[in-house]
């Protein structure tokens, strides 16, 4: 099992600094995170950890390089419950994220449907979502499916932090070479779900892993939210069971990437240091 880190570990520096953050805390994996279209001012000034989906790839090659990381994940992170828009991301942007993911050599891009934030995407019925998330997804998966690169479903919205939900929609998307799992154990957990039955119920076709454990003082929140970004304390320090989840993911096979997705470097030394002692 390869442990890697989400590439935002230090506020309000670029891209280039992350990865070398990465390596210096003895991490030799890591993922590409946040991503947009065009430019960014922030990127520009260089107080913001975004790459380009119109990048030429060897710009990313080459900082990924310099760092002595590998990538193992391209985070596409959408929403395909509300209604398509210009400044939403959405179907345009994972297809991009596919194809420079082709060019990069990364098998794994990764995305879900997400919390809608509009009025329309919160009125639809469960039939609807999964007609939205279907019709989203089409055009990428077809881009994926020609270019080799496997898209994972995240566990972070109404309908993948259900197991049945999430079984339901695998069904409809596709085969397992084209569309797979992405098990996130913090959101499945926030989300009402119990990240174990993820790993009992879809087994080898979980390709990737986020790592987040959630504190006790979101107990209540829990089963009222789909997902949160990052986590603030060290795996091992919050309510989630995790050892359970890696042994189950060693008896099913499972020898693919994982992304830790913790703030804190002190946090995530830490939690690389017990993911070592439950795999050992």
């Amino acid at each position: 099992m390869k442990i890697g880190c989400f590439a935002l570990v230090e506020p309000f520096v670029g891209m280039a600094r992350q990865f070398e953050a990465i390596r210096e805390m003895g991490i030799e994996y890591a993922d590409l995170t946040d991503n947009h279209d065009g430019a960014s001012l922030g990127v520009e000034c260089g107080f913001a950890a975004s790459v380009s989906l119109d990048s030429h790839p060897s710009k990313i090659r080459d900082l990924v390089e310099a760092a002595g990381l590998t990538l193992t994940s391209f985070c596409a992170h959408a929403n395909l419950l509300d209604p398509a828009s210009p400044d939403v991301y959405g179907t345009f942007q994972i297809i991009k994220a596919i194809r420079l993911a082709h060019l990069l050599g990364i098998r794994d891009v990764i995305t879900t449907e997400g919390e809608p934030k509009t009025a329309f995407g919160h009125s639809l019925t469960p039939a609807e979502q999964v007609c939205s998330i279907r019709e989203k997804l089409q055009a990428p998966l077809e881009w994926a499916e020609e270019l080799g690169v496997r898209v994972l479903l995240e566990t972070h919205g109404p309908v993948t932090d259900s197991v049945e939900r999430m079984g339901d929609l695998l069904d409809l998307l596709g085969p397992e070479d084209v569309v797979g799992v992405c098990l996130d154990t913090g959101n499945s957990w926030l989300g009402g779900a119990e990240p174990l039955d993820y790993v009992k119920a879809f087994g080898k076709r979980i390709q990737h892993v986020h790592w987040k454990d959630m504190p006790a003082e979101w107990l209540d929140k829990r089963g009222t939210l789909t997902g949160c970004g990052m986590a603030a304390i060290a795996l091992g320090a919050g309510v989630v069971d995790l050892p359970p989840v890696v042994k189950a993911l060693q008896e099913a096979g499972f020898e693919g990437a994982t992304t830790l997705e913790i703030a804190g470097q002190e946090n995530v030394t830490r939690s690389v240091q017990r993911l070592q002692e439950w795999l050992a």
